[in-house]
C-alpha cells in the first residue's frame, strides 16, 4: 500500500485542507479560511486523495483518522 509513508509527504497546507473537509466545510469556506482559491483547494484535495489512494472526501476523513493526522479533539 502506498499510503504506508503517507504523513511525511503531506504537506502542512494539505493538513489543514483535510481538517476542514472533516469539519464539513466546503470548497468555497476552506478557500476563504485559508486565503487561497477554490482551484488551490481543489488540487490539494486531488493531491490528498492521490497520496492517500482514496476515491472520495469520505475515504480521505476516514484515512486521516487511521494515520492520526486528525483526532476527535481537534477544532477547525
Amino acid at each position: 500500500m502506498m499510503y504506508f509513508n503517507s504523513i511525511s509527504i503531506i504537506s502542512e497546507r494539505e493538513k489543514e485542507v483535510l481538517r476542514l473537509v472533516a469539519y464539513e466545510y466546503s470548497s468555497r469556506e476552506i478557500a476563504q479560511e485559508l486565503y487561497i482559491s477554490t482551484n488551490t483547494v481543489n488540487t490539494h484535495k486531488k493531491n490528498l486523495r492521490s497520496k492517500l489512494d482514496v476515491k472520495n472526501l469520505a475515504g480521505l476523513v476516514r484515512k486521516g483518522f487511521e494515520l492520526g493526522i486528525l483526532n476527535l479533539e481537534q477544532r477547525a
